[in-house]
């Protein structure tokens, strides 16, 4: 079953990823978009260049939409592009801006259909329909697009006791550090090296 969705807690643990066959067995033509909205208060330009070069390095082809602001959420080829494309890549940055951004759009809509879907970084936390307040690790509404986990970056030692101590025992918090990944097969979460799930205050695994 093909990856639908990938987490990498770096861009190093996605160029990593991208050698790896059950992702892409051949990246060669395979259709790449990149969405940079979380680093609109970085560089738009230069997240688009960090998360292109796993991917053009390989003979795929790579297009970044500029997405800065809700301005450009119901631009009609953005949407085009994210559905047509074989997969959709969500640079690192600000997921309170990536969620503002992307709540209630065609553009999110899109997004959330895409065929496999890679989140870099602190992004991801979005993913899920709760996820990680990164100001003070509260849990808070995510946009839902792929389920099943709580998603969050490292941080420190007292943020995660806190998270893990307002976060309901039921839902499964994945920490994923730099050199982690998370893969989704259907609704099936894998983790691979630096990935610490916990229910709780327990560690588990993922089944």
């Amino acid at each position: 079953m093909p990856v639908s969705c990938l987490v990498v807690g770096s861009l190093r643990a996605l160029e990593a990823r991208c050698d790896d066959a059950e992702f892409f067995s051949s990246w060669r033509d395979v259709d790449v978009v990149i969405v940079p909205t979380a680093a609109a208060f970085t560089s738009l330009e230069a997240a688009s260049l960090a998360c292109a070069t796993p991917f053009s390095s390989r003979d795929a082809r790579v297009e970044s939409l500029m997405m800065k602001d809700r301005a450009t959420t119901d631009d009609a080829y953005f949407v085009r592009r994210l559905r047509e494309a074989d997969v959709v890549v969500l640079s690192d940055g600000s997921p309170l801006h990536a969620r503002s951004v992307w709540r209630s759009s065609p553009v999110g809509e899109a997004i959330a259909a895409a065929r496999c879907l890679v989140a870099v970084g602190a992004t991801a936390s979005v993913l899920g329909t709760t996820m990680i307040d990164p100001r003070g690790g509260a849990p808070t509404t995510g946009l839902g697009y792929r389920d099943g986990l709580v998603i969050t970056n490292s941080t420190t030692p007292e943020q995660l006791t806190r998270t893990r101590s307002l976060l309901d025992d039921a839902l499964t918090l994945a920490v994923v550090g730099e050199d982690g990944s998370l893969d989704l097969h259907g609704a099936t979460w894998r983790a691979r090296g630096d990935v610490v799930t916990t229910r709780g205050p327990r560690v588990v695994t993922l089944d």
